[in-house]
């Protein structure tokens, strides 16, 4: 090997250890947070990853989408996704326990199912 390519070879493997020693870091932050983040009771992570809601949290959704549903009757779950800025993912639980509650109720079935409000 000549000298040239014995230093590129040290670059390669300089720049392979600090990228390394940056995801090992990376990774520690993330759990430490989440271990936190789990002690704390807040068990919420992003939505793709999953993980539970808190009370407070799911409360606040119940009454946002009560609300939307209220001030707008008729409207299927895309159209209160795309309004509220959720997936329905995030709405499902939400709404099943607004409509045992009798807070809120459907019509139709599957993808033309449509919610309204009952009013107080």
């Amino acid at each position: 090997m000549n000298n040239f390519q014995l230093q590129i070879n040290k670059l390669v493997a300089e720049f392979v250890a600090g990228v390394t020693e940056l995801a090992q870091r990376a990774a520690v932050e993330s759990l430490q947070q989440a271990f936190a983040d789990q002690a704390s009771g807040k068990m919420r992570f992003d939505g793709k990853t999953g993980g539970k809601r808190t009370n407070s949290e799911l409360i606040d959704m119940m009454e946002q989408v009560r609300l939307y549903v209220l001030a707008n009757p008729g409207q299927r779950m895309e159209q209160i996704n795309k309004a509220l800025g959720t997936t329905t993912k995030d709405l499902q639980l939400p709404i099943r326990k607004l409509i045992a509650d009798g807070r809120i109720y459907s019509k139709g079935s599957r993808r033309v199912t449509q919610y309204f409000a009952k009013k107080k």
